[in-house]
């Protein structure tokens, strides 16, 4: 009996000092973020370092650009989601391409977006002139379908 409860302690010891170094680890490669958070979701850590996922914006940097009555692109996403994951690849060179500057948000860090810009589906990529929706593109995109908007969206 007494190896048992022993056993127990060890096992018990072993998942608190796992779980803390994974908190610690997180925290640690959350640092200097362009989030401005301590605490981010894993799937938020592992797009850190991915070129493909610069170019953020934040909810406050948003709302004074509308505010500002500037325009520009947004592509709201999350970084769980499949068809962003597979629409994100296909949507920065062909922005690239264009000369169109995407700002992305990211609605998994900023869940409160959702409803404050209307957004039911992601990825969601919408167009603001004057500060005002003019435009919105929901779901996943071929390279073609997003080259055709954002022309006609820039002519």
């Amino acid at each position: 009996m007494k190896k048992v409860i022993v056993l127990s302690v060890i096992v018990a010891a072993l998942l608190i000092a796992a779980i803390v170094y994974s908190d610690i680890a997180n925290k640690k490669a959350a640092e200097g973020n362009p989030f401005g958070k301590a605490n981010l979701h894993p799937a938020t850590i592992e797009q850190l370092n991915d070129p493909l996922y610069d170019n953020q914006i934040l909810p406050d940097q948003l709302k004074a650009k509308l505010d500002e009555k500037e325009e520009l692109f947004v592509y709201f996403y999350s970084p769980t989601c499949e068809h962003c994951r597979a629409t994100t690849p296909v949507l920065v060179p062909v922005a690239k391409e264009l000369n169109v500057d995407v700002k992305k948000h990211n609605l998994l860090e900023f869940s409160a977006s959702w409803d404050a810009y209307g957004i039911e589906y992601t990825p969601t990529l919408v167009h603001y002139k004057d500060g005002k929706e003019v435009s919105r593109l929901v779901g996943g995109q071929t390279g073609e379908q997003l080259k055709s908007w954002f022309q006609e969206q820039t002519k």
